[in-house]
Order: C-alpha cells, then sequence, then structure tokens
C-alpha cells in the first residue's frame, strides 16, 4: 500500500506544530543559515522541539539546507547538519553538489534522508534518475511538470529499477509542489534577482524580478504593453488533481509558503488534508496517510480564504493560457459581487456574501488594485474607512481579509487526536493495564492496589475514568474489560496517565533503509557553466567526477553582478528559463498558427530602464529571459 504524505511549510516553530495539528504527515523548516528563504530561519533547539512534537504522530521533519555554500561557509555547514541529524531530523533537503558529496563522505552515514530540492532543477526522468543515482533518498519535482510527465518520469524510474526498494511508495520517492506561489522560471536557474540588485535566489534572497511592472516593446520600438506584470504567475492550486499526481507516482504533496504566516498555514494545511483524507477513502485498498492521527477543526477550511494571487494548475493538463495576472502581482481574495449604488460615503453591493467590520476590499482600477477598509456594514451596505474616488457602480469586488474567518483561526482551531484502545484485566494476582494506539505502540503497567470483589457493576467507571484523556494526545476508541474487582478512580486515573506517559516515550522516527542505486544515468548538460550553480572547490570536483569540465566554471554568486557567466561565450547571460512563454499568454504561439502583430525579438524593461531580451525556444517550449 503507498503512503500519501501531505507536507507543509513552517515559518517558526508555531508554524510547524500548527501544520501538525491542522493534518501535515510533514513539515519543512529552516535552519539559521542556508536555507532557500533566508528570512524564515530557526534556531536547533526549536527544530528539535519540532521532532519531538511531530514524531508523536508519526510525522516527519525536514530541513532546508538548500543554498549554494561559497568554501568558507562549508565547515559550518556540516557542523549544521551534524547538529540537526543528532537531533533526529528526518530529512535535509541539499541543493549544493559539494556539501552533498561531503555528505555521502561522512565516515559516519547520516540518520536522516537527503532530499534533492527543487532547487536542482528537476524537469527530466534523466535528471531525476541522475539524482536517485548519487545516492539521493527523494527528489522535488520541477513544479511546471505536467501530470502526464510525472507519470512518464515514475515509469521510467520503476522501469530501470524494479527490484529497489524505497521508503514511501515502494520505489523511488516523488515529490510534488501542490499549493502556493510560483517562480516564473525553473528553480535554481533563475539569476536575474541577483544581476538587477545583487540578491541572489540560489542564496535564499530572492528580489521578485518576475513580480515587477514590464514594457514589453517589439525589435521596431513599438510598445506593445506598459507597465504590466508580465511575469507574475497566478498561485498553484492542485487541491482537485491529488489523486490524479497520486496515480501518477507523486508521494508526497508539498505547499509552498515558508514565509507566511501561521493563520495560512492552518486553512491550506486543513484544506488539503480533507482533500487527501478523501482520495485515502475512495481507495483504501490503494493508498493510505502517512502519519496518523484525526484531526477535529473549528472552522470549514477554504483555500480561498487565504492569502492567493488567484489560482491555477499550472501545467498539470498541459500548457494554457491564464497563468498570470497581468494587473496585479499582489494578492485580491475571493469574489464577492458588483458595486450596486454609490450613495455618499457608502455604497451597496449585489451579493449574497455577509460581510463584517474590519473586512478588506480591493477593486482593479485603471492605475492598479485599490484596497480599503469595512468600517461598518448595515445588510449589503458598506461605509469604508475611507471612500475610493475611483469606485463606480458595476465594478467588480474582492475581499482580501475575511475578518471573521481570521477570528476563528486566531484561536485554537485543530486538535488533532490518535485512537488507543485499553484492555484491563488481571495477570498474576494484579490488576494490568494494556494500551496500543493506531501507530502500533504497545505499553503495560501494573498497579499494587489490592483488588476486591466489586459490590456493584464496574464498567461504567472504568469507562468513564479511562477516557479522560483531554489534554492529551490521544481518544479512547475501544476498552476492554475482563475483571469484576472493585477499582478506585484515583488507581484507574494515576494508571491512565501513567500509561499515556509510557506510550508518549515510543516517539516514532522511521528508520531509513540503505539502498544500493543501480540506475544507469549520466551528468546533466546545460549551455553554461554557471548554471551548474557551482560555487565552491568541492561542487567543481564533484562534476569533474561527472565528466563535466569544472576548469571554466565562474562562480556568478561570489561576483558582483554584472559578472555573470555569458553563455555561450558572447554578451549575454540566460538570466530565466521558463516553461511559461509570454507570446503564448497573449495567444500568439507559433502553433496556433496566428501571426503576432510585432517584430522580433522582443524586449522587456523595468522602471529604472534597464533591458531585457525574451527568446522563444520553440523546440524545447521555453522561453528565456537573457541580458539585452
Amino acid at each position: 500500500m503507498k503512503t500519501l504524505e501531505l507536507l507543509a511549510p513552517a515559518k517558526n516553530l508555531e508554524c510547524g506544530i500548527a501544520a501538525i495539528d491542522h493534518g501535515a504527515d510533514a513539515v519543512y523548516i529552516g535552519a539559521q543559515r542556508f536555507g532557500a528563504r533566508a528570512a524564515a530561519g530557526n534556531s536547533v533547539e526549536d527544530i528539535a522541539t519540532l521532532c519531538q512534537y511531530a514524531h508523536q504522530f508519526g510525522a516527519k521533519v525536514f530541513v532546508t539546507v538548500n543554498t549554494i555554500i561559497y568554501d568558507n561557509e562549508l565547515e559550518d555547514t556540516l557542523q549544521l547538519v551534524d547538529e540537526l541529524d543528532k537531533i533526529d531530523v528526518d530529512a535535509i533537503l541539499v541543493q549544493d553538489m559539494g556539501l552533498f558529496s561531503l555528505l555521502k563522505q561522512r565516515k559516519e552515514p547520516l540518520h536522516c534522508e537527503l532530499h534533492a530540492s527543487t532547487q536542482t532543477d528537476n524537469r527530466t526522468a534523466e535528471k531525476v534518475k541522475w539524482l536517485f543515482n548519487q545516492g539521493f533518498d527523494r527528489v522535488v519535482l520541477a513544479r511546471e511538470l505536467s501530470i502526464e510527465e510525472i507519470h512518464n518520469i515514475h515509469t521510467a524510474l520503476i522501469g530501470q529499477a524494479p527490484s529497489l526498494g524505497r521508503a514511501g511508495d515502494g520505489v523511488f520517492p516523488l515529490e510534488v509542489f501542490v499549493h502556493g506561489a510560483l517562480c516564473v522560471s525553473y528553480s535554481g536557474q533563475c539569476y536575474a534577482s541577483h544581476y538587477c540588485f545583487q540578491r541572489s535566489a540560489n542564496r535564499g534572497e530572492c528580489a521578485q524580478f518576475c513580480r515587477l511592472a514590464f514594457t514589453l516593446k517589439d525589435a521596431n520600438g513599438k510598445i506593445l504593453e506598459s507597465e504590466r506584470h508580465l511575469l507574475s504567475l497566478r498561485d498553484m492550486a492542485q487541491i482537485n488533481n491529488l489523486e490524479k499526481l497520486a496515480d501518477a507516482g507523486a508521494s508526497s504533496f508539498k505547499i509552498e509558503g515558508r514565509l507566511k504566516d501561521v493563520d495560512y498555514v492552518k486553512n491550506i494545511t486543513a484544506a488539503y488534508s480533507e482533500a487527501l483524507n478523501e482520495v485515502v477513502r475512495r481507495n483504501p485498498e490503494k493508498y493510505r496517510r502517512a502519519s496518523f492521527g484525526k484531526c477535529t477543526y473549528t472552522f470549514t477550511p477554504n483555500i480561498q480564504k487565504s492569502f492567493n494571487r488567484g489560482f491555477t494548475t499550472y501545467f498539470a493538463e498541459g500548457r494554457k493560457q491564464g497563468l498570470v495576472s497581468f494587473d496585479t502581482p499582489k494578492a485580491m481574495g475571493e469574489p464577492v459581487g458588483k458595486v450596486k449604488e454609490i450613495r455618499g460615503h457608502s455604497f451597496n453591493i449585489s451579493t449574497t456574501t455577509s460581510f463584517a467590520n474590519g473586512d478588506g476590499l480591493c477593486y482593479l482600477a485603471s492605475d492598479g488594485l485599490v484596497g480599503f477598509r469595512v468600517n461598518k456594514v448595515e445588510g449589503n451596505r458598506i461605509f469604508p474607512l475611507r471612500m475610493p474616488e475611483s469606485l463606480k457602480p458595476g465594478t467588480m469586488l474582492f475581499r482580501n481579509l475575511d475578518q471573521a474567518f481570521t477570528t476563528l483561526l486566531s484561536k485554537p482551531s485543530s486538535e488533532r487526536k490518535i485512537d488507543v484502545e485499553f484492555d484491563i484485566y488481571e495477570q498474576d494476582g494484579a490488576l494490568t493495564l494494556s494500551a496500543t494506539d493506531e501507530l502500533g505502540r504497545r505499553a503495560t503497567i501494573q498497579s499494587d492496589c489490592e483488588l476486591q470483589p466489586a459490590s456493584k457493576p464496574q464498567e461504567d467507571n472504568i469507562r468513564k475514568q479511562l477516557s479522560k484523556l483531554g489534554g492529551t494526545i490521544y481518544q479512547c476508541s475501544d476498552i476492554k474489560i475482563e475483571t469484576e474487582a472493585f477499582i478506585p478512580s484515583s488507581v484507574l486515573a494515576t494508571m491512565r496517565r501513567e500509561i499515556v506517559e509510557k506510550l508518549k516515550e515510543q516517539s516514532i522516527i522511521p528508520s531509513r533503509k540503505e539502498n544500493s542505486n543501480n540506475i544507469s544515468a549520466s551528468a546533466p548538460e546545460y549551455p553554461a557553466p554557471y548554471l551548474y550553480n557551482a560555487s565552491n572547490s568541492k561542487a567543481q570536483n564533484f562534476y569533474k567526477k561527472q565528466n563535466v569540465n569544472a576548469d571554466s566554471f565562474e562562480m556568478p554568486l561570489s561576483n558582483p553582478a554584472p559578472s555573470l557567466g555569458r553563455a555561450g561565450g558572447g554578451a549575454t547571460a540566460l538570466l530565466m528559463q521558463c516553461r511559461y512563454c509570454l507570446r503564448n499568454e497573449m495567444g500568439f504561439c507559433t502553433k496556433s498558427g496566428k501571426r503576432a502583430p510585432w517584430k522580433e525579438p522582443l524586449t522587456i524593461s523595468i522602471s529604472d530602464g534597464r533591458e531585457f531580451q525574451l527568446q522563444f525556444d520553440c523546440k524545447n517550449c521555453q522561453m528565456n529571459v537573457i541580458t539585452k
């Protein structure tokens, strides 16, 4: 039976515990340094606390050490990984091949797994095979892949190594993104932020170049679009595709968002956990969840209620239009109705939606997104704190802050409980209590209380006392009573507390299988050396052993821009490789047969006047952003 894992983000310990409480099977979190989100670091002590909490439910904790590393940082990074391994983290996410090679060469093997971050650019079966061949335990696939392509990668792995046992689905664990913000470039292959702002995406410092407003011109200088967000993708939402992804071979479903707050984590995790539970309910002989415990929520999860830029399934079903929001890179929220009539400092909305004081509403005006706060509500009449001047009858409104929903999430909003069965009986003249939980943990204790025949039935009181599990992670699913002795309530309470502690001491830390990798695969090939992201000598040596010439490697992230490596030895550098294609988004893909009303090459420019050329690689169905 294949296990399905919901993997949730954690900005900090609070978010990590909330993710577990709301149904996550695993959590990924950043350490103090070297994670792909520089603003989301956590102490080893906090991560240790999270591990202890998660392991109670058989859930896992993964730590992101997935930036590229400089030579003078390798020793500190190795020390960090060693500290993380000692506190029983379940996996480390890695991008840097120099770090990876050092970790594989350790005299004392790591207890935790090594996962190939999506930053290692995992878009082809050949690359995925190569990573498993190097010794990675899991590969995080590129966000851009379709369900069919995921299936093809999974099939290719099975076809070449049918006898290799693996964690998760029994073959090769494949992790896919299912929700959250999308990078317009293939991960690990974006250098625009570094080139323009000296902030490297591969060092966790992305300045979100793709969310800027651009002006698009053709080769004749004709302006095709002015100050539009041409590269700002909508957010991914694959909540309706989980079963298809599982059937295709994915075993872990990842929610993006290590910079998101706890309300986001609660709502999105709960929504996807319920959706994944439904997949399991429909396929009980095929799938099961990767951790244990049942969640009870005080709210109804709704992905529309949390921060989003509008949703897309991206390339799940193949190439399509509508992937970006040209008008704004900000969150608009859920549509709530149109303005019907404006009167003084208030207006009516044609809607069935209920509003509350403090709600945030917004709309698109000619000069961009306009937002305002609701000060007072009288039925469908809204009194804004400040009346927007550009609001007109017929304007479609969106709610990007639901105050009532936010208030619900600000309180304890979920309880996760593990089923436990009790068996109370007499053994060798002593009162004995056994407990077995749904993880398979078992404990037995005995009491030295004197056993005397009961003068009246004891069943109701025994059930009442043993079921008092409030304040623990357990809920009683069954009690088997095999004694007729009188048992004081105080004895039952003491035995219940003691046996719960014995169960909790047995943390479930999944053991890692040691596998020999027999997959034939060769090193990936890139058109320019800097695209390998080899920023230290160990990474260069690693690639040399893979028959890749590392002598010409430039280290773009150790030098100031614009000394980024040059593609093909010319005067331009490849800043982005995108599956998203602006020409297709505007309706002029060459395969459509429609002739574009412009002369190429096209250029995009930002507000300070810097220009970048768009290069359409139609053979590979890819758009590149290069320096002009």
